[in-house]
């Protein structure tokens, strides 16, 4: 019951770990925000929530522009009074491509997506969070283990952790911020993986994936008390303790 009534926003909510995401949520009894560069996704997804009974809005933002995610948090506010969570999910995998072939265009725009995104989002909320609020960057492995073709994307989780870390540092007297590693999920990202081809990850089968749902429990946990112990640091999903203190596994 840690979510009900409190006001959550949710960065790329328009199809894998932030959909899950922000259906749970919603389910628990949170007010739920969801944003994403189309609106078209999220609007629907607010429509079912609506009809469920939850209470949820759309706003679609680019994190990478920082002037829109500060609009995310005001139409936020408005429209609940409150802000208690962020969850820090918007992120892109393309262009997959070795540097000596990358284009630096598109290696930066993913760049200011994965990590100046996130710092976009945290810096919007911050003035206005509750105390006791939370913070959940989506991490990676990638963050801290170097993979083929995936320089922008291992660059910029990199820059995320230590991001997380920086919050806590700061802002640890009043809320609590965390890095959630989910491993390899079953959503649109690892499709656009497999197809590259790129390194080991490429060449795993679906069925080695987790569903998206099981990340989002974990986010939900992470927002409950649970979550204190773990602040400035990044959680694996991967490791069997914590998918049990989750619930996932027996």
């Amino acid at each position: 019951m840690h979510l009900q009534g409190k006001t959550a926003i949710i960065t790329g909510a328009s199809r894998g770990i932030g959909e899950a995401t922000a259906r749970l949520f919603a389910e628990q009894g949170a007010n739920v925000v969801l944003t994403a560069r189309s609106s078209d996704a999220i609007t629907t997804i607010v429509e079912e929530l609506r009809a469920a009974g939850g209470k949820a809005i759309a706003v679609a933002c680019d994190v990478s522009d920082y002037t829109q995610m500060a609009e995310v948090v005001t139409a936020a506010t408005a429209e609940f009074g409150r802000l208690d969570i962020l969850v820090n999910n918007a992120g892109v995998i393309e262009p997959i491509s070795t540097i000596a072939d990358s284009d630096p265009a598109a290696w930066a725009q993913a760049f200011g997506i994965n990590s100046v995104g996130a710092y976009h989002a945290i810096r919007a909320v911050l003035p206005v969070m509750a105390k006791g609020g939370t913070i959940v960057n989506i991490s990676s492995g990638a963050a801290t283990s170097a993979l083929e073709g995936w320089s922008h994307y291992c660059a910029s989780k990199a820059a995320a952790k230590m991001l997380t870390a920086c919050v806590q540092i700061e802002e640890g007297h009043r809320l609590t911020c965390i890095g959630l590693s989910p491993g390899t999920v079953a959503t649109q990202m690892q499709r656009e993986i497999s197809a590259s081809g790129i390194n080991a990850v490429s060449q795993l089968d679906w069925e080695d994936h987790v569903p998206p749902q099981w990340p989002a429990a974990a986010i939900a946990w992470l927002c409950g008390p649970e979550g204190a112990q773990y602040a400035g640091e990044d959680v694996s999903l991967r490791d069997p303790a914590i998918r049990r203190r989750v619930g996932l596994i027996d």
